[in-house]
């Protein structure tokens, strides 16, 4: 089989510039143009990007935050208001920064006692059974405050003029906004009058186990 010559004295016509060179000095660009090695360019690199995958949409083996549950908010010494206005009687609730929303269901309790000391086991009913939360004691004749399916409640504080004031934190009374009321059933003898003792909280009509 034959070999090709060694161009030692040949030369070639640039694609590029149509000059003559020495054939040895000639080399083959990317798309097939034979130039000079003082032409040659490489290809660009932005005809060949590297490949990109999409960004990474989540973590490994996540722990997500659980939802918050509703809780008791623990409510300061006498915390309930009488207020009679226009023959209803109304009670004020102080509870600090209470961040609850016009129409939310509050049920009070009175302070947590522990029922049946020692009888808890391995069975969660039994330990369930263990804690019980006292009645909230009758102030100037208010008497329902007990009430199991709880209170629809409005912001702010009322008073004996019917005016409501501390319902948005522009309102000058409170920022931020520490106060809601409810309406009782109960008929209050005076008005003005505080009570519920120590320890009473506001909280969810059902409370929920939480295990651990």
């Amino acid at each position: 089989m034959g070999k090709y010559a060694a161009g030692k004295y040949a030369y070639a016509i640039s694609d590029r510039s149509g000059l003559r060179f020495p054939y040895n000095e000639m080399v083959r660009e990317w798309n097939g143009s034979l130039v000079h090695t003082s032409e040659y360019e490489a290809k660009q690199p932005q005809l060949e990007p590297k490949p990109v995958g999409s960004d990474a949409q989540a973590l490994y083996n996540p722990r997500p935050q659980p939802a918050s549950k509703t809780s008791l908010i623990l409510l300061s010494n006498n915390p309930f208001e009488s207020v009679i206005y226009s023959g209803t009687t109304y009670v004020n609730v102080f509870s600090l920064d209470h961040q609850r929303s016009a129409g939310d269901i509050v049920r009070f309790r009175g302070p947590p006692v522990v029922t049946t000391a020692g009888a808890g086991g391995a069975d969660e009913a039994d330990q369930r059974n263990l804690q019980a939360f006292i009645n909230i004691p009758t102030f100037d004749n208010v008497s329902d405050l007990n009430n199991a399916n709880g209170f629809t409640i409005a912001l702010g504080k009322i008073d004996a003029a019917g005016t409501v004031t501390g319902a948005t934190t522009t309102d000058s009374l409170t920022t931020p906004i520490n106060y809601f009321y409810i309406t009782s059933t109960s008929t209050a003898t005076t008005g003005g009058i505080f009570g519920g003792g120590d320890n009473t909280s506001a909280g969810p009509v059902t409370l929920e186990v939480v295990n651990g």
